[in-house]
């Protein structure tokens, strides 16, 4: 059976800040301990901000993700992560395999707007 975290208060989640945002560069990040890429994500008026994500081995091809729209949680700390310091978390779909599939807003959208 999969492994579920305790239940939270809406009032929890409703700190949670998640946004849409669009990938504007991407670099390797050889220095990570799982392969991963440094991604730079434009939220429109809340301006660029720096994640690391393992995105590897379900986007191999790192020019392909540039302009896709992503889904993060934009106000958690700064995470340094080696030399790189990781300031939004992207989320993504984890598979049984360990591949992280993209979430994305399924029509196109405002950079920035909030998820409820």
């Amino acid at each position: 059976m999969a492994e579920e975290k305790p239940t939270i208060t809406w009032e929890d989640f409703t700190k949670v800040s998640m946004r849409v945002g669009q990938i504007v560069r991407v670099e390797p990040f050889p220095e990570a301990r799982k392969p991963a890429y440094k991604l730079w994500i434009d939220f429109g008026p809340y301006g660029v901000k720096k994640s690391s994500a393992q995105l590897p081995r379900w986007y191999p091809n790192p020019e392909a993700l540039i302009g896709r729209l992503v889904i993060a949680v934009t106000n958690l700390p700064p995470k340094q992560i080696g030399p790189f310091r990781s300031e939004v978390l992207v989320l993504g779909a984890i598979q049984a395999d360990g591949r992280v599939m993209l979430l994305q807003p399924d029509a196109p959208s405002e950079l920035g707007a909030p998820i409820a």
